[in-house]
């Protein structure tokens, strides 16, 4: 049997959640051919109506559909509608087919579930029938669905377009440690000068060509050499030594890194050079505190940004309280107690009440709170733009909150891939997971996964046991 899958020609029938995760599906299975029942469409009919992400995909689907469907005679739709093949593309491509007539099959009466999900199975079981000359192949991201359809013997995939990587071990960590012997090997030819003082070295060897731009680089000695890699060139990179935030005498807004990727994500956080910094990272590491903290001293001390604007998906982690009142910036507040939490650490070093009072007067009127709703269309100028809680969007959903920045713009992304509370999404398929990836070649932009909780020792220990 997998011989025979193996080197057929795979006739998909597409879930109505596949279409809603990602419309361009559609285009996204080369010369295979596509197959969508009565009962997605219909469905797709259901979850139009509003301004939801859901709804904006399942009339942006109706969209793809009736567009391939332009000027086709009942008799072309029967035979399947042309798939575009991509420029370049070495492969044509195949046909969508939509449900025109029931195709019945008896199921087991006592196959338990819905009714949309047995009609799916229903007309698989009369399209293997029909099409012996195919594999038929389920693709949904309902994974009761795969479950069932195994369960009686029916091929089931789950929809893997977006996964980022095949496993999250994978995922760049921001960081390298140099091998025992690298001074050794690589220190015959060391170039080392200063400039405003800051250390730089040009460092020449094998490995310099597994580096990337803005990475941090170690010995893993504790207070041994830190560098971030400014530039590469051939099998030439010039290291720049990290700047100490470890010292009291260097700290940002009253907070100091208690460990090396702390210190390193202080140093992305505070260059200007680097546009897009992302965050990972388990519960207590310090990433809304780093990140606020960096932001308040370059927008009130450097007044290199003009305000702080951060923002998160409202994904609940538990029953939803409902109907919110108030403005935009009052409905976000009870999303945003992560905010509130870490503005208390950063205003605890002022004396007295009425000093706590005015700077947290001052900070609330640099500090902008927005909601993901309303974010298209806008463009940020000069702002120090955190989103907070990343792992919850979708790359599409990323990618449109990044495009946001203007000129003078900032932009962080915090994350922990651990607790990911958005149907359909995992660690491989996450926007943060997504943008990491893809950032990691860009010369002004820095990635670090942070290790070491900092909250508490109850914290270290949850995270690790629990």
């Amino acid at each position: 049997m997998s011989d025979y899958i193996e080197n057929s020609k795979r006739l998909y029938v597409l879930d109505t959640n596949v279409l809603i995760h990602d419309p361009s599906s559609l285009f996204r299975f080369q010369e295979n051919d596509l197959f969508i029942p009565m009962i997605v469409l219909e469905e797709l009919d259901n979850n139009k109506r509003g301004h939801s992400e859901v709804a904006r995909n399942a009339r942006q689907a109706s969209r793809f559909i009736e567009e391939l469907m332009q000027g086709a005679s009942r008799s072309t739709i029967e035979q399947g509608l042309p798939l575009p093949t991509p420029a370049n593309a070495n492969y044509t491509g195949g046909h969508l087919f939509l449900q025109t007539r029931a195709l019945l099959h008896d199921l087991p009466q006592t196959l338990p579930g819905n009714t949309a999900d047995n009609t799916i199975l229903e007309t698989v079981f009369a399209l293997q029938i029909e099409r012996s000359d195919a594999a038929i192949v389920i693709v949904s991201k309902d994974i009761n669905l795969r479950i069932k359809a195994a369960a009686l013997g029916i091929l089931a995939e789950d929809y893997q377009v977006d996964q980022v990587l095949d496993d999250l071990s994978l995922l760049y960590t921001g960081q390298t440690t140099l091998a025992s012997d690298f001074w050794t090997i690589h220190g015959k030819e060391l170039e080392s000068w200063k400039e405003e003082g800051r250390t730089f070295y040009r460092i020449t060897g094998p490995h310099i060509s597994e580096w990337y731009t803005n990475q941090l680089v170690h010995d893993g000695q504790e207070g041994g050499f830190e560098g971030i890699v400014s530039s590469i060139e051939d099998d030439a990179a010039v290291v720049q030594l990290c700047a100490n935030y470890r010292s009291t005498h260097h700290a940002v807004w009253g907070i100091n890194a208690r460990n090396r990727e702390q210190n390193f994500a202080l140093n992305l956080l505070m260059d200007p050079d680097v546009d897009f910094v992302s965050l990972l990272g388990n519960a207590g590491t310090g990433k809304t505190l780093l990140a606020l903290a960096a932001g308040l001293a370059q927008v009130l001390d450097e007044k290199r940004y003009h305000e702080v604007i951060m923002t998160r998906a409202t994904v609940p982690m538990g029953e939803d309280i409902g109907y919110l009142p108030g403005t935009e910036e009052e409905k976000m507040a009870p999303w945003m107690g992560a905010l509130m939490d870490n503005l208390e650490v950063l205003t605890a070093s002022e004396n007295g009440d009425w000093g706590r009072a005015a700077t947290n007067d001052l900070i609330r009127h640099r500090i902008k709170i927005h909601s993901l709703n309303f974010m298209r269309g806008r463009t940020f100028l000069n702002k120090y733009l955190i989103l907070d809680e990343a792992q919850n969007l979708t790359s599409k959903q990323m990618k449109s909150l990044i495009t946001r920045a203007g000129p003078g713009t900032k932009v962080v992304c915090l994350g922990n891939v651990a607790q990911i509370d958005t149907p359909y999404l995992t660690e491989t398929t996450s926007g943060i997971t997504f943008a990491v990836d893809r950032f990691k070649d860009w010369h002004y932009s820095g990635h670090i996964t942070l290790v070491s909780g900092e909250r508490s020792r109850l914290t270290e220990y949850a995270s690790e046991y629990l």
